[in-house]
């Protein structure tokens, strides 16, 4: 079986910076471990960082969430030191917004009979990669860990998942 593991956005600026929220840092230890075992099989992973310039504020995204963040080069921007231990040279994906048509492309026609998804923010980045993840393999199981993603807003996470399920991701650990 031919499985990709995608981590969305577990970057600094998500976990403890400026968009940070409380249990996003109890995260690190279950995306660890996915790592380490999608590498052991032998399995790609795969990381995508939210990426933004000093014109972020003029940016669509900047007026409806006027907080800077994940600025390129910055600490923020960062993966968390342990998960970017892992990252080594995995192939990454910047994006400038929530969800990367750069992966979407990269996954397309790579007969992947699994996608994961796991990191942050739950209703935004994994949400919008989740269904493009869809959209590139259309004959792939898409899975999301609800213990491996996260939200600021607990209610917006649970839609989230439920949403997730609507379009036929499977969603564990609910």
């Amino acid at each position: 079986m031919k499985r990709v593991l995608i981590v969305v956005d577990y970057q600094k600026d998500f976990v403890s910076g400026a968009l940070g929220f409380e249990g996003a840092e109890a995260l690190e230890e279950g995306i660890c471990r996915r790592i380490e075992d999608y590498r052991a099989a032998g399995d790609e992973v795969i990381f995508t960082l939210d990426t933004h310039g000093a014109d972020y504020l003029d940016t669509e995204e900047g007026r409806q969430l006027p907080i800077p963040h994940c600025l390129k080069g910055s600490d923020g921007w960062q993966l968390t030191d342990r998960v970017a231990a892992l990252a080594g040279d995995s192939r990454r994906f910047e994006k400038p917004t929530f969800g990367s048509l750069e992966l979407a492309r990269y996954l397309e026609g790579k007969a992947f009979d699994e996608v994961e998804l796991c990191g942050l923010v739950s209703n935004i980045c994994v949400l919008s990669n989740a269904v493009l993840a869809r959209a590139a393999c259309p004959n792939a199981h898409i899975v999301v860990d609800a213990r491996l993603t996260g939200s600021a807003d607990g209610a917006l996470q649970e839609k989230c998942l439920d949403v997730l399920g609507g379009i036929q991701v499977e969603v564990r650990g609910r």
